[in-house]
């Protein structure tokens, strides 16, 4: 198994801190896959033969890092993928911007579009067909090197909707070339973190909090300490 991070484990659900890079699902590449890994972890933990049940019970792009839920059991991803659905996942993101948002902070409503055939959302006016609404609530924390910290809380969870809301005010996810953000000579990299999540386990019935450490990217690593010093000021 590689070095993964995991956050939370229990007989149903087990969260690991993404790294930047790496496949949720095996797909036509053939590259390895987060759920390849953890099958085989789980296989060895509680050394079960043969086949492992293991889904993702939500989704983080390939080059976006930090909480991401699996479930163990059929049961836990009903439920945890109920969760979701519903809206009772509060999640917070962290992302990194060259240039200063304005205004600072905000609370983004929308229609957004995706164009299939080339991978890409967009934000449209009014209701056009196929496009669904997107919310997203953010405020810029403070200056880390030459970027700028931002908190985004997704209240929808649409495809690339917090990436397409940067680019929508000016202030694009630095690595996300895709949505105009500075390029950081890392293609399998976008700034862009998921840092917590809260919600209430669908089966125990207790409050469970993930959170997701700095990533050890080098252009997050270095900023740590102000990061998450402009956390605690919140």
């Amino acid at each position: 198994m590689t070095d993964l991070e995991i956050i939370y484990e229990d007989n149903h659900l087990i969260a690991i801190n993404k790294p930047n890079g790496i496949l949720v699902h095996t797909d036509e590449t053939g590259d390895t896959s987060l759920e390849e890994i953890l099958k085989e972890y789980i296989r060895e933990k509680y050394q079960k033969p043969g086949n492992v049940f293991l889904q993702s019970c939500h989704r983080l792009d390939r080059p976006v890092s930090g909480a991401l839920i699996f479930a163990k059991t059929s049961k836990g991803k009903e439920r945890m993928s109920q969760l979701f659905a519903d809206r009772k996942v509060d999640k917070t993101y962290l992302a990194l911007v060259a240039k200063f948002p304005d205004p600072a902070e905000g609370d983004l409503e929308n229609w957004i579009l995706k164009d299939r055939a080339r991978n890409v959302v967009e934000v449209v006016k009014g209701e056009k067909k196929g496009a669904v609404k997107a919310r997203t609530i953010y405020k810029t924390l403070g200056k880390v090197g030459k970027f700028f910290l931002v908190r985004l809380n997704p209240v929808t969870g649409k495809s690339h909707q917090l990436r397409v809301h940067m680019r929508f005010i000016g202030s694009p996810i630095a690595g996300d070339v895709k949505y105009g953000g500075l390029s950081i000579n890392d293609p399998s990299t976008l700034l862009l973190h998921c840092r917590r999540m809260e919600f209430i386990h669908p089966i125990q019935k207790v409050p469970i909090v993930l959170i997701a450490g700095v990533p050890k990217f080098a252009l997050w690593d270095k900023h740590r300490r102000e990061i998450t010093a402009l956390e605690a000021s919140e």
